[in-house]
């Protein structure tokens, strides 16, 4: 089979690999139907975060269950099912709790031996706990928004949870990559009644206004900061969504936080330091982390076969998967928001 290999920072391959089994009986094998670049990879790609060279990449896919473990209860062959970006059990007490990203026997795709998301077959480790179930045999329009669900839409819908988005609020989402994105649909979701998403590049912003940004802001840093403030007359928002990582970023969602509001931290944290002594004073609440993506399907799921949301809106770079390397390379220099590929 052919599956996407980290080579080296700047290279990623299309390579022939061993084509996944069943090792044990709680696994599936999934055809995968399609796959997408992450946001995430790009740490590896750009040389930011280590990887092994050779080691298998991705982590969100969706597609067709080809194989089932003899202790799998939940799923056949012929079921079509997401993949959330970790697996996990669903029974050890952290996924019990609810925090699935932290099940204690469940990992990512792509490492410790567990195939990547961007390949022909996974094989799923905990196939019941992890694999999410979609009626009948989605269309390609209709596959677009639930790949969004294995990672992005969850991950904007975490932030949007952790930042306490309540009805009537007032909402910022710093960063607008597809995670952003989707913090807006879910600010939306959540019947925030202004919501600001900070973006510089026009494609991106209108996205946002699809998804139920009610002010665009055109600024980063400090202009940011002055036009929220003037917008709010100087109050500053009740939530701040934080949706990319750095120093930059996490400084501006504390400064446009108002006394008493809470942050929704979803960017993975690259080089950053909080206020403590500004959160004392200014009873500022921070939440947030790896989404647990497992448990927030469902019910997005529904509102996809609703119609209500349309997450995949976020794909606006389709690939062929042979060129895999193609699309690291438009996400890195920003031409696309978030890139697609379709297998079957």
């Amino acid at each position: 089979m052919r599956a996407a290999v980290f080579a080296n920072p700047g290279s990623i391959e299309i390579q022939e690999v061993a084509d996944p089994h069943i090792q044990e009986s709680t696994d599936a094998v999934v055809k995968v139907t399609a796959t997408c670049v992450c946001g995430s990879d790009l740490w590896y790609y750009r040389g930011l975060a280590d990887r092994e060279s050779g080691a298998r990449i991705g982590h969100e896919f969706i597609g067709e269950v080809v194989e089932v473990g003899a202790d799998v209860r939940n799923l056949k062959v012929g079921d079509f099912v997401i993949a959330p970006f970790k697996y996990s059990c669903g029974e050890c007490a952290h996924c019990k709790y609810g925090m699935t990203a932290n099940c204690s026997s469940g990992g990512i795709w792509g490492l410790r031996g567990v195939d990547g998301g961007q390949g022909q077959y996974v094989r799923s480790p905990l196939a019941d706990g992890t694999l999410v179930k979609v009626p009948g045999k989605p269309d390609r329009e209709m596959q677009r928004h639930l790949l969004a669900l294995s990672d992005v839409a969850c991950t904007g819908y975490h932030a949007a949870i952790s930042s306490r988005v309540k009805q009537g609020g007032t909402v910022a989402v710093v960063g607008d990559g597809a995670v952003g994105l989707s913090a807006v649909m879910s600010a939306a979701i959540l019947g925030a009644e202004i919501i600001f998403a900070l973006s510089t590049h026009e494609p991106r912003q209108q996205i946002a206004k699809k998804f139920g940004a009610t002010t665009i802001v055109n600024a980063r840093g400090d202009e940011a900061k002055e036009i929220i403030k003037d917008l709010t007359d100087g109050v500053g928002v009740d939530s701040v969504m934080e949706c990319v990582g750095t120093a930059q970023s996490s400084q501006t969602a504390f400064d446009i936080l108002r006394p008493g509001g809470t942050i929704g931290t979803v960017g993975v944290p690259h080089g950053l330091e909080w206020p403590a002594g500004k959160m004392f004073t200014n009873n500022f609440n921070v939440a947030g982390g790896v989404a647990p993506a497992r448990v927030y399907i469902p019910t997005l799921l529904d509102k996809v076969l609703a119609g209500t949301i349309e997450p995949g809106i976020v794909f606006d770079y389709d690939f062929d998967f042979e060129n895999i390397q193609g699309a690291y390379e438009a996400m890195d220099a920003r031409t696309g928001t978030k890139a697609i590929s379709f297998l079957d």
